[in-house]
C-alpha cells in the first residue's frame, strides 16, 4: 500500500516561515520586475532558465530542498519509459493512467507506478540518468509517499532540460504533449491553473504541486485526508516551461504558514510569478483584483440562471479584461448590476464578490 494521497500531507523537508502575505490589486502590465518577490510569510525557491541565451534570469534559493508534491510524477514517467525504447510504446491502460497523472495531477495514478516500480528506487534511478544533486528518496519513516521526495528548483530545471534537450523524442513529445493539455481542475477537485498557468498566455506548459491543504481548491469537494498527520506548512508549487519552442524554464516552490487557506497560496505564489523576468512569456492582459467569499462561481454569461463553467478557489486573485452590465445581484451588505469577465476562465462572476466594495470596478474597461 503506498499510502495516503500526499497532496494532503506534509514533511519537515523545509523550514517554514510564519506570517501573513497582503493582498493588492495592479494590472497585468506592472506586474515584471527585475527579481524575485516573495510574499510575506512565505518560503520560495526560484529558478528561471531561458534556453534562448543559456542564461539565468532569476535564482533564488535554488538548492533549498523541497517536499515534490506532484512534480515527482515527471520522475514516474521518465521512469516508466526508460526501459520501453526504442520505440515507447505504452500500452492502452498506462497511456490512460499516465495522461490522467500528467494533465490532471491524478494521485491514484502516482501510487499505482510508486509501488508497482519500487517506490524510492525510481528517485534512485533518475537521479543518476539526469544528474540531480539534491533529489532525495522520501524519508525512512514514509517510504510510500512519493509526494515526500525532496527536490529543488534547480533539479526541476535539470528535468525540464533533460526533457527538451535529451530525452529521445517519442519520450519528449509523449510528456510535453501532456503538460500542454493540464486541465483546469486535478482530479482531487483542485484548480492547478495558479503560477504559470494565470499569469502567462498561449504557449505553456505545466506540471503542478500542492500539498497540505485542508479546504476544497474551487473546483469540488477535495478527497478527506488521513487523521494523525504530523502538519506543518502547506506547499504550492508551479514548474514549466513558457513561450514558444519551450524557451524558458520556470520552477518556482513555495511553502506557506500553517493554516494557510488554498486561495491565499494560490495568489501568493501567482503574485511571486508575476514578478519574474520570464523571456518569451507572454502576460496575460488585464487587471488583478482580489475576491471574497467561497464557492463563487464563473458564469457563461452575466447572470446567475446561465452556465456555471467553475469555482474559485476561495479570495483568490483573478484577471479581470473588462466587465459589463447584467442581472442585478443582491448580496450583503453589497449588490450590483456589474459582471467582471476573467479571461483564464472565458466566463463573468458578479462584482458582489469582486475588487473592494464598489459597484463598477474602477480602471477597467466596458467589455464591447
Amino acid at each position: 500500500m503506498s499510502g495516503w494521497p500526499v497532496k494532503f500531507l506534509r514533511s519537515g523537508l523545509s523550514a517554514v516561515l510564519a506570517g501573513s502575505g497582503v493582498m493588492w490589486m495592479t494590472t497585468a502590465a506592472s506586474a515584471s520586475t527585475d527579481a524575485a518577490v516573495v510574499p510575506p510569510g512565505v518560503t520560495a525557491g526560484v529558478v528561471v532558465f531561458d534556453r534562448e541565451t543559456g542564461e539565468f534570469t532569476e535564482q533564488l534559493n535554488p538548492d533549498l530542498q523541497f517536499r515534490s508534491a506532484s512534480v515527482v510524477k515527471l520522475l514516474i514517467v521518465l521512469d516508466f519509459l526508460s526501459d520501453r525504447g526504442p520505440r515507447y510504446d505504452i500500452p492502452a491502460a498506462d497511456r490512460a493512467r499516465l495522461d490522467v497523472m500528467l494533465r490532471s495531477s491524478d494521485d491514484d495514478a502516482a501510487s499505482y507506478y510508486w509501488e508497482e516500480r519500487g517506490g524510492g528506487a525510481i528517485v534512485d534511478r533518475m537521479v543518476a540518468r539526469l544528474g540531480l544533486t539534491h533529489t532525495e528518496r522520501p524519508p525512512a519513516t514514509h517510504p510510500g509517499f512519493w509526494g515526500y521526495v525532496a527536490i529543488t528548483a534547480a533539479d526541476t530545471v535539470r528535468i525540464y532540460r533533460y526533457l527538451l534537450e535529451q530525452a529521445p523524442a517519442p519520450v519528449r513529445e509523449y510528456v510535453l504533449g501532456n503538460l500542454g493539455q493540464a486541465t483546469r481542475c486535478g482530479t482531487d477537485g483542485f484548480d492547478q491553473y495558479f503560477g504559470i498557468a494565470a499569469v502567462f498566455d498561449l504557449a505553456f506548459r505545466v506540471k503542478q504541486g500542492w500539498s497540505g491543504f485542508t479546504n476544497s481548491g474551487g473546483c469540488a469537494s477535495a478527497t478527506p485526508r488521513a487523521a494523525g498527520i504530523d502538519l506543518t506548512s502547506e506547499a504550492l508549487h508551479t514548474t514549466g516551461t513558457v513561450g514558444t519552442d519551450d524557451r524558458t524554464i520556470v520552477a518556482v516552490y513555495t511553502l506557506h504558514p500553517d493554516g494557510t487557506g488554498y486561495g491565499k497560496a494560490y495568489s501568493d505564489l501567482t503574485r511571486l510569478t508575476r514578478s519574474l523576468t520570464v523571456p518569451g512569456g507572454i502576460r496575460a492582459e488585464g487587471t488583478w483584483v482580489t475576491t471574497s467569499g467561497s464557492g463563487v462561481r464563473v458564469r457563461s454569461e452575466a447572470s446567475t440562471s446561465s452556465q456555471v463553467l467553475g469555482v474559485l478557489p476561495a479570495g483568490v486573485d483573478v484577471l479581470v479584461s473588462c466587465q459589463r452590465k447584467g442581472e442585478l445581484v443582491e448580496g450583503s451588505p453589497r449588490s450590483s448590476e456589474w459582471w467582471a469577465y476573467l479571461p483564464k476562465y472565458g466566463g463573468y462572476v458578479t462584482n458582489v464578490y469582486v475588487g473592494s466594495g464598489s459597484d463598477k470596478l474602477p480602471g477597467v474597461p466596458d467589455c464591447q
